[in-house]
Order: C-alpha cells, then structure tokens, then sequence
C-alpha cells in the first residue's frame, strides 16, 4: 500500500504544480505558440476538470485499497492523454518538449497500473474478497448501514 501512496501524493502533486499556472497564462500561450485561444470556456473547462483530477489523486493516496476502483479511470486519463501526444508528436503538431510533458502521464499510467496490481495482492493477502464492499471505518456509519439492511 505504500508504493501507491508514494505514487498518488506524487502524481497529485506533480498535476497541481502543471495544471494550476494554466490560470495565469491563457495570453501568453498565444503570444508563444500561435494563434491564441478562441474559445476560452473550453480552455478554462479543461485546466478546471484536470486539476480537480489532482485532488482526486489525493485521495485515492489516503486510503489506495479503500479507492482502488477510482485507480482504473486513473488509467484511462493518463494513457489516454500519453497516447494522444505521442500521435501529436508523430504527426508534427507538437514540440518534443509537450510531447516529453505528456510522455510523463504514460509514465504515472504505468504506475498507477502498478498499484492497482499491489493493492489487489494487498486484498488477497489480507483474506477480503477482492469484489468486497468497502469496508467502513467508523462505528457510528457501519450501525446505519446494518440498520438500513434490516429495514429491506
């Protein structure tokens, strides 16, 4: 469980340090690489939805057996956006430096794969079916659900 800890609080803050300065910068990106931004909403969309992904990150670096489920779309949105600057860089239409940027979520695609991989070891070694529901840490909740089960 360490190592995805390690991995989580990393690439959450590797995310926040890249992510937040794009607040800052919407008008020297077109100044830097031509033309500028038209269409600010979906520039200002994307900066907000990534860094909230960040802090999802935090979390699942809390408790990574507890949120191993939120680990694959963890996935899905690294490789995916790797995938899609490396086909950037193949076709000319980026820098290597974005492309070497980018390259850097196929690397925390890898080890968030890693970790999902450890943490299903770290469910069986502990003798929880690895399908169990999450288990629930605090006493008071856990008698609510029991309650709200023999309601049905």
């Amino acid at each position: 469980m360490r190592f995805a800890k390690i991995v989580f609080w990393i690439a959450g803050g590797w995310g926040v340090l890249m992510f937040t300065p794009l607040y800052f910068i919407f008008n020297l990106i077109g100044r830097q690489e031509p033309p500028p931004i038209t269409h600010p909403g979906f520039y200002y969309g994307f900066a907000g939805f990534a860094l909230a992904w960040q802090f999802a990150f935090f979390v699942i670096a809390t408790d990574p057996v507890r949120f191993r489920p939120m680990m694959m779309p963890s996935v899905l949105g690294k490789v995916g956006w790797g995938l899609s600057v490396v086909v950037l860089y193949l076709q000319s239409r980026i820098s290597a430096g974005d492309m070497a940027l980018g390259a850097m979520d196929l690397l925390f695609g890898l080890l968030f794969v890693l970790a999902f991989l450890k943490t299903r070891a770290q469910l069986v070694a502990s003798g929880l079916p690895v399908s169990a529901e999450v288990p629930v840490r605090n006493q008071a909740h856990a008698s609510l659900s029991e309650s709200s089960r023999s309601r049905r």
